[in-house]
């Protein structure tokens, strides 16, 4: 399904789902933008006099932003375990999905594809056991394996940066989880029972790294605890009909009545509990009739409730999205040389109408210390890139992107999808040999034809249409020059 690029705004298009996200089958821009005035002023007539139903109303929009990663990963989740055994795009809870080579170029199933990492993805349910982990001797390479909890906080990354590239085992224990795990395992603590472990490995894509990196991912395993170091065969995954997994996950989630959603929270706040740090907003939820461990049915709620309540969905979606630009001015969200980026994924603490956006746009976003995905649509606000021009991004002698992991250009089209072109290049990066120019710079060239063959290693192909650039810095620099801190900036893309 195609989007509509007229509804793209420079300021506002910042990441569309590339913060870090692997959300297949899903348009990152189809409905991105909520018609704001519309959905805020839908209903609101209509309960402004009933003071108890305008409150109500008030409290559920709160409570739908904060219940909102919750419900997308409950919904992200089934859409991508429902089968029966492993194929090139899910897999079963439990078992591992190995995805093995980058999105061919006419692939669209992907959303901001890369052609640095590949993906090694699990799904655990650590409400009743812990799951044990196995990673192999990964010998110097660069990977991460993020773990989300059911909030989309991330919170353990074992990986090169954290870790090491040495032989791991581990163990993702659920909340209240007390027992002794075998020696030699080390101990993760998921705040929820909803674990999402969306792991990355470094490639440069050759057919002879296409192959080391497929023996590592190979070599990785899971296992309930009550079966580690005993033979084990997972079980077959149990495939739900009535589970959708064509529509888009945001599509789905924006369709629900408040009924159904809260109805839904409700049930997963059971084995996926608030952190301390909620208990303000947890106090409000009770207000309304959420109560952490309790079923929830807004039939038995008073009926002016039951009115402010219904009208809270499209309201709380306005106000998710509208946050890409209400985030720029609060410093959630940077705009620097045209490039928008944000540092603040992965944790959250309270923020969370930051935490909703990123999960509308960027599902599965790393911390900033991992990776950080500034995107551009043009070289300012008020232009956008077109293939008719030709384009030069210049880094200076010595400030190539600062970074400890691995850096790269990715050219997409205006949906976000790698543009065809005669070298089958869709990224330049560190890994490239770039040429530098006499006074030590390094030019990166951004056309649609090639700029000549002496400079056609630090080429990258745009189409004759519109297109948007994204860089990903894995593992950034954490002291000066950082773009954590600002001491360092992407230089801004000039027409030449």
């Amino acid at each position: 399904m195609k989007n509509n690029t007229t509804r793209r705004d420079a300021v506002l298009t910042m990441t569309l789902g590339a913060l870090g996200a692997w959300v297949p089958g899903a348009h990152a821009a189809d409905g991105l933008l909520v018609d704001a005035k519309e959905a805020l002023e839908e209903g609101v007539a209509e309960v402004e006099t009933d003071v108890k139903a305008r409150q109500a109303r008030d409290l559920a929009i709160e409570a739908y932003i904060y219940a909102y990663p919750l419900v997308t990963m409950e919904l992200t989740r089934r859409s991508l375990t429902n089968v029966a055994a492993p194929d090139d795009s899910k897999a079963p809870m439990g078992q591992f999905l190995k995805l093995r080579g980058y999105p061919a170029v006419d692939n669209h199933a992907v959303t901001a594809p890369n052609a640095d990492t590949l993906y090694t993805i699990i799904w655990l349910d650590v409400t009743k056991e812990p799951w044990v982990i196995s990673t192999p001797d990964m010998k110097g390479r660069f990977f991460l394996l993020p773990m989300l909890d059911g909030w989309t906080n991330v919170f353990e990354v074992p990986g090169k940066r954290t870790t090491g590239t040495g032989a791991q085992k581990f163990a993702i224990t659920g909340p209240g989880w007390k027992g002794t795990l075998p020696a030699g395992v080390k101990q993760y603590k998921s705040p929820t029972g909803m674990v999402w472990m969306l792991g990355r490995i470094y490639c440069t894509g050759t057919p002879e790294d296409y192959a080391a990196v497929h023996a590592l991912q190979d070599e990785m395993t899971a296992v309930p605890l009550s079966s580690y170091g005993k033979s084990f065969t997972p079980p077959p995954g149990t495939v739900d009909p009535s589970i959708d997994s064509k529509t888009a996950v945001r599509e789905q989630v924006n369709a629900m009545d408040a009924a159904s959603y809260f109805a839904l929270f409700a049930q997963l706040l059971k084995t996926n509990p608030p952190a301390a740090a909620d208990a303000p907003m947890v106090a409000k939820l009770a207000k309304i009739g959420i109560v952490p461990g309790k079923d929830f049915d807004a039939s038995k709620l008073d009926a002016s409730v039951q009115k402010g309540l219904s009208k809270s969905p499209k309201p709380a979606q306005a106000k998710i999205m509208g946050w890409m630009k209400k985030g720029l001015l609060s410093g959630d969200l940077k705009l620097k040389n045209g490039w928008t980026f944000t540092t603040k994924t992965g944790l959250y603490g309270t923020n969370y109408i930051q935490r909703a956006l990123i999960t509308a746009i960027g599902l599965g976003a790393n911390r900033p210390q991992d990776a950080v995905y500034p995107t551009s649509t043009g070289p300012d606000i008020l232009q956008k890139y077109h293939g008719s021009k030709k384009y030069v991004l210049r880094f200076p002698k010595g400030q190539l992107p600062p970074v400890n992991g691995f850096w790269s250009l990715t050219m997409y089209d205006t949906d976000y999808f790698f543009v065809p072109n005669p070298i089958n290049r869709y990224t330049v990066s560190q890994r490239n040999q770039l040429k530098a120019n006499a006074d030590g710079s390094v030019d990166l060239y951004i056309q649609n034809e090639s700029p000549g063959a002496d400079k056609e290693g630090n080429w990258l192909p745009a189409p004759k249409e519109g297109f948007i650039l994204m860089m990903r810095l894995y593992w950034p620099k954490d002291t000066p020059p950082s773009l954590l801190d600002g001491s360092w900036t992407i230089p801004r893309v000039k027409p030449v």
